[in-house]
């Protein structure tokens, strides 16, 4: 049992541990448009700072969209909703579910980036769609979210209070949420830029005119202007968010739940079975893996004649179809939207991890929320991409894995050689604990951050 702060409660109930908040407690109200039971990876960083921040001294209270709007769902995720939180539920018009049907794509079939994973029929709707997107849905598809969660939470602030305000990013319909209110009632506010807003590495290909453009950048320099402290996540996009103007920022890893680790049973195998969960658009297709397998196949390698490469996730066509020209369509299993703990269930069978960083201009600083979980499996992960970047860090000081340039086959064929040996495929330089990238380390980040900006107006 943890330590607690002053006015809580811990009842142990079915192994369990309940808070029982109290009105000494501070709150802080928490904007995100995904929330449980609303799958991806995208719902995850609000939940775990939700449910580790009871522990530290603050109790969320959550607004966000209605379950309607979630494309893919993972009950397992309310597992970790806190006891006896309130979540206040705001609806909107979604015009991803329209936009879906006139483009030929499935209704159950998740969209999660159109320009990932295109469609393909119609492609030409999906050059009109993403023009309409990057310029009248500002800041995002979700925009039209703004002004009924605004009034939401600006009813409930008449009759609660609140001590301060967190909203994370993207969607930035959050971020605008979370300003409006902390302009309008003086709140104290931590905004999470999970990921960049005007530097995304996807902007630049949104079609946004001039315009639209004017105000993104009008929006953005107003957050900067108004939040009391950013994070991001990363040490890259740190530096990238202060050279535009932001001044109190620092780094919040996405991190990894421990007890999503509890019953965790990994299996130890030298077979090359390769395992990929979560997007997998055009820009991460994993050419330097695909092509060291091809010319190891050639070679005659033995180890080949058992691999197995399975996907999980959204997966777009033209990657599918690569890997099959390469002649590995019989090795490629998809696997389709899974829940979270189905893929922590495949890393456990898997024998090596792939993380493909994806190929944009700021890909340095781009560090996928999975690489975390992956990293706290104890699989020996291949990533690919820029290897002077965060991710190329990460994986070093932790020993966890390497990664290789794009255009480093070499390399990939080096990694699967000793792995198939059963020799480390990468060097253990080590230096960080794997516990110190925890969610509840996060929050307990998050829960200093938020003390400190209070204090401001007390």
């Amino acid at each position: 049992m943890g330590l607690c702060s002053e006015g809580e409660t811990l009842c142990r109930t079915e192994e369990k541990c309940e808070i029982q908040m109290t009105e000494k407690r501070k709150k802080v109200i928490i904007v995100t448009y995904y929330w449980p039971p609303a799958g991806g990876i995208g719902v995850l960083r609000c939940l775990k700072i939700a449910k580790y921040l009871l522990r530290h001294g603050w109790e969320p209270v959550i607004f966000t969209s209605s379950t309607k709007a979630y494309q893919f769902l993972d009950p397992n995720n309310n597992a970790d909703v806190p006891a006896g939180i309130e979540v206040i539920r705001v609806s909107a018009f979604n015009p991803i579910a329209f936009f879906k049907r006139i483009s030929g794509r499935k209704k159950e079939v998740p969209l999660i980036d159109i320009m990932a994973t295109p469609a393909v029929r119609n492609r030409w709707i999906d050059g009109l769609g993403i023009w309409i997107r990057g310029n009248f849905f500002i800041p995002d598809a979700r925009s039209l979210w703004i002004r009924p969660a605004t009034r939401s939470i600006r009813k409930w602030l008449k009759t609660h209070r609140a001590d301060a305000i967190f909203s994370d990013g993207p969607p930035h319909t959050n971020t605008v949420v979370a300003n409006n209110i902390a302009e309008e009632f003086n709140l104290p506010w931590v905004a999470d830029f999970q990921d960049p807003w005007t530097q995304v590495d996807y902007y630049g290909h949104m079609k946004i005119g001039p315009r639209a453009d004017r105000i993104h950048r009008r929006l953005e320099q107003r957050v900067f202007g108004r939040a009391d402290f950013i994070t991001i996540a990363s040490p890259t996009w740190a530096s990238d968010l202060k050279a535009i103007g932001a001044q109190e920022v620092g780094v919040l890893y996405y991190g990894y739940d421990e007890e999503d680790f509890t019953d965790y049973a990994p299996q130890q195998t030298k077979q090359p079975v390769v395992f990929h969960g979560g997007l997998l658009g055009d820009d991460r297709y994993p050419a330097p893996l695909v092509e060291a397998l091809s010319q190891l196949k050639q070679e005659g390698f033995a180890p080949l004649e058992d691999l197995k490469i399975k996907l999980a996730g959204g997966v777009s066509p033209n990657v599918v179809a690569r890997i099959s020209e390469a002649g590995f369509e019989k090795e490629l299993t998809l696997l389709g939207m899974v829940s979270r703990d189905d893929v922590i269930r495949e890393m456990a069978q898997a024998g090596f991890l792939l993380l493909p960083v994806n190929i944009a201009s700021n890909c340095k600083g781009r560090i996928p929320g999975k690489l975390f979980e992956m990293m706290r499996s104890g699989k020996p992960i291949l990533a690919l991409g820029p290897i002077d970047g965060d991710v190329a860090h990460l994986l070093r000081i932790t020993g966890t894995g390497e990664t290789f340039a794009y255009d480093d086959v070499e390399g990939v064929k080096q990694f699967l050689r000793l792995y198939c040996s059963g020799n480390s495929p990468y060097p253990k330089r080590g230096g960080m604990e794997i516990r110190e990238l925890s969610n509840e380390a996060g929050a307990q980040q998050i829960a200093a951050l938020l003390d400190r900006v209070s204090r401001k107006t007390q």
